[in-house]
């Protein structure tokens, strides 16, 4: 798992707390009742804290799953290096 996996893994365990380990990349607005725009826009405040990034709101709707998050991050911080640490 790259830092960026391991990072991300720990953001969505801090917004859902009852997940699995192994649920985690299988996150998905469609997986998880729980999951709504309250939920989204705290998931993207974790990440930016996390990552010191901004996520652009216009860009919240695309965001609903692990790998939409992953994907997203990797677009933002260029092959998956990670700016803040």
């Amino acid at each position: 798992m790259s830092e960026l996996e391991s990072r991300l893994h720990r953001c969505f365990l801090s917004v859902f707390p009852a997940l699995m380990p192994e649920e985690i990349k299988a996150a998905s607005v469609l997986s998880l009742a729980e999951w709504d725009s309250l939920v989204s826009v705290t998931l993207a405040v974790v990440v930016q804290e996390e990552f010191g990034v901004e996520i652009d709101l216009l860009d919240l709707p695309e965001l609903d799953s692990y790998e939409a998050f992953e994907a997203y991050l990797r677009r933002l911080t260029g092959r998956g290096v990670e700016r803040n640490q």
